[in-house]
């Protein structure tokens, strides 16, 4: 079937055939049509480019307390009869599942525009038109380097999912993104810089801009020099706040919190068994951090897989944990209201009125960090993790960049960074769905040297 710009009628019709077959005692029809362009660049040239289309179909049936699930991207009649047939052989060969919830019925949900006809419409010409732009600024911010550039461009022209139930629920949702991100190189190999961007509308992305900013970055990152591990002052760029923030996402589960495994969890003599910290002081007072597909700088769907409406979901306010998220089973389980399941998609970090610059003027020692990566998790009780700085570490002394930086393993939580800061930049929209100020936060802890660029 081909994939169209106004795909609700089709995507519908196709959850309506689907259970139509369906014999289970009830049946969930998940449809997600997707159209993606993507091209690869590297030594100042574009080295892939193409294009993807799909449409996949996945049914899901429940015979009593048991449940499966069977995918496929045909959708004739007699492919999506047989996937029917097998999402319910495997159900009823399935063990049973104590915390299975009924399917929805009919919901309401927000209107979310999340669908931009520029960047559904960017064709291949398009893109390798940013590409060249990027790769021209890049080497004009330093004629003298031959400065090696690389990146990767991915545009999601199009994606469409519908959700359908047999108690009569439809959902529909479409959105397009883009996101662009380069890494530049000097030729001696010690310098590199990164940048990257990223919307819901191909015209808010300025690819020349991100060329610049990550070959000033690989010029002035040339050879770096160590100084000793240990814990600084760090101000993190928005994408490295980005790496960060978003981490504490799973420490908000409201199970594991009530369950004695989250950083959230009370412990101690005389505490209640599954008392939690809702609404205490767990950040300082400045942070605000929520989800919310209606905001306009996020724009998530309005729903999740399985139909449940998405909502507001403000995590901390004012430093004060607010909300946990609950499955519909746990919610259950609490004798709370189904309102309370469910998540706003995205995430926004409300930021203050300072630029990077000025944080970094207003910096008397300290280590400028452009990204993170090779983010691996140590401890869900303190939501600690371990990564690597990467493509621009900066030593900051008297408000001013003085040299480049050997880059460090950190191990760190999120959350206790989160008490530490000293100062808030302006918040930013470092991708679709995500916004992050910058940080000013003291005694990050490096734990040691790394000798990779």
């Amino acid at each position: 079937m081909p994939i169209r710009l106004d795909a609700r009628a089709d995507l519908q019709a196709i959850t309506k055939r689907a259970l139509s077959y369906s014999t289970a005692d009830e049946a969930r029809v998940v449809v997600r049509s997707t159209s993606t362009g993507q091209s690869r660049f590297a030594g100042g040239e574009i080295t892939t480019s193409g294009s993807a289309t799909d449409l996949t179909v996945t049914v899901v049936s429940t015979v009593g307390k048991r449940r499966a699930s069977a995918s496929t991207n045909v959708t004739d009649d007699a492919s999506l009869k047989r996937t029917v047939e097998l999402s319910e052989r495997l159900a009823k060969l399935s063990p049973e599942d104590p915390e299975l919830m009924p399917e929805l019925g009919p919901q309401q949900y927000a209107a979310v525009k999340a669908f931009d006809a520029g960047t559904a419409g960017l064709a291949a010409e398009q893109r390798a038109d940013a590409v060249s732009k990027l790769i021209a600024a890049a080497r004009a911010a330093d004629a003298a380097q031959d400065l090696f550039v690389a990146g990767y461009l991915e545009a999601n022209t199009l994606h469409g999912t519908a959700v359908a139930t047999s108690k009569g629920l439809f959902a529909f949702h479409e959105s397009t993104d883009v996101s662009l991100s380069c890494t530049v190189r000097t030729p001696d190999g010690t310098g590199s810089g990164w940048a990257a961007g990223g919307a819901r509308e191909w015209a808010q992305v300025d690819a020349a801009a991100l060329g610049r900013r990550a070959a000033q970055k690989a010029v002035a990152s040339r050879n770096p020099q160590a100084i000793e591990p240990g814990r600084y002052t760090v101000i993190l760029e928005p994408q490295a706040v980005g790496d960060l923030v978003p981490l504490l996402m799973q420490a908000f589960n409201a199970r594991t919190a009530e369950e004695g495994r989250s950083p959230f969890s009370k412990r101690g003599e005389g505490v209640p068994q599954g008392a939690t910290m809702l609404g205490e002081k767990i950040a300082d007072p400045r942070v605000t951090l929520f989800s919310d597909s209606e905001d306009p700088d996020l724009r998530g769907s309005p729903f999740e897989g399985d139909g449940l409406p998405t909502r507001r979901r403000v995590w901390i306010e004012n430093g004060v944990l607010k909300n946990l998220a609950y499955s519909r089973y746990w919610a259950q389980k609490r004798g709370l209201p189904e309102s309370v399941a469910g998540n706003g998609d995205g995430l926004k970090m409300l930021g203050g009125t300072q630029s990077l610059e000025e944080l970094i003027a207003g910096t008397e020692r300290g280590v400028l960090i452009t990204h993170n990566f090779y983010i691996r998790f140590l401890d869900p009780r303190s939501a600690s993790y371990t990564g690597l700085t990467r493509d621009g570490t900066f030593l900051v002394e008297r408000g001013k960049i003085t040299r480049s930086l050997k880059n460090f393993r950190w191990n760190e939580s999120p959350l206790l960074m989160l008490n530490r800061i000293e100062a808030i930049g302006r918040a930013e929209r470092i991708g679709a769905g995500q916004v992050m100020p910058s940080l000013k936060v003291r005694d990050f802890n490096f734990s040691s040297i790394s000798e990779a660029v």
